[in-house]
This record gives structure tokens, sequence and C-alpha cells, in this order.
């Protein structure tokens, strides 16, 4: 990964005096209200959308579907909240339908997924099952569309 790559990972998209500017507020409101929304933990925090098929890591994704019996007392939280401090973990959701989580894991390659399945996570008391399905390709990322080329929505692929 570049240095510069890092520093947008790690660092801040704008700085407060530029957000002020944008906004048209004085530097101490946006102080205030960025405090706010941390305090709150509305504000999470700073992350550029890199696009995950010509990243500079390459690295794979995968979705797992986890099944787990939900504990007396704290039904599914403890579990997922378990499953969700693993590194490897990017995502990790409560779902309704099939399975009970849906968590997406990141990998340097297919075997790391999958001794991060075999070996952390269906060893994990409570885990019934896992499917592991990885992600091939990307086509829009956190509201981003990947496409190189901009197609017009109302003209075919392909013309006769």
């Amino acid at each position: 990964m570049t240095t510069l790559l890092k520093l947008l990972l790690e660092g801040e998209s704008l700085t407060t005096d530029q957000m002020a500017e944008v906004l048209d507020w004085d530097r101490a409101a946006v102080e205030q209200e960025l405090a706010r929304l941390e305090a709150d933990c509305t504000l999470l925090g700073w992350r550029p959308v890199l696009h995950p098929n010509i990243s500079a890591e390459k690295q794979v994704r995968a979705l797992i579907e986890v099944k787990i019996t939900p504990e007396r007392e704290g039904g599914f939280d403890r579990t997922g909240e378990r499953i969700a401090r693993f590194d490897e973990v990017e995502s990790c959701y409560l779902m309704s339908g099939a399975y009970d989580l849906m968590v997406v894991v990141r990998g340097g390659n297919l075997h790391d997924i999958a001794n991060f399945v075999s070996a952390r996570l269906a060893s994990i008391e409570g885990v019934l099952s896992t499917a592991t399905h990885f992600m091939l390709r990307a086509y829009k990322e956190q509201g981003f569309l990947l496409s190189r080329e901009q197609r017009d929505p109302d003209k075919p692929a392909v013309s006769p």
C-alpha cells in the first residue's frame, strides 16, 4: 500500500477549516458538531472508498452466512459482538431469514479465509453452521459505481 493510501485510510478527508468554509460555519461550530457526533457514536471514523478490483492491496473478500444458537439473557448479541471483534471481519450484521449473522471478511487469499472460517469462526460455541460466498467482482462499493466506462442506460450493450 502506498504511503498516500495509508494517509487517506488513517486520516480525515477534510480539515475542520475546510469543512467550516464549505458549510459557511465558524470553526468552533464545526468542532462542536464533530465532537457531538463522535460522542454519540454517530460518526465512527473517516475512510475513503477504494476500488476493490484495482486497489493497491489485492485481497479476497467473502460473505459468510452464520447460523447460531441464541443465548439465554443475551440472544444473538454476545456471539455477534464476539465475531465482530476479529481483525478479519469488516462487517457483521444480525439478519432475518435463513441465517442469523452476515459476516463480511477480508483475507490475503482464499486459504486465509478458509482457515479463518474453519479454525476460528466455526469453533465458537453456539455457531451451528457457516456458508461462505467469495466475492468475485464488485460493481458498486459504498454507493459508488465501479465501472470505468460510463454506459448510456437506454442503449443496449450490444447494438445490431
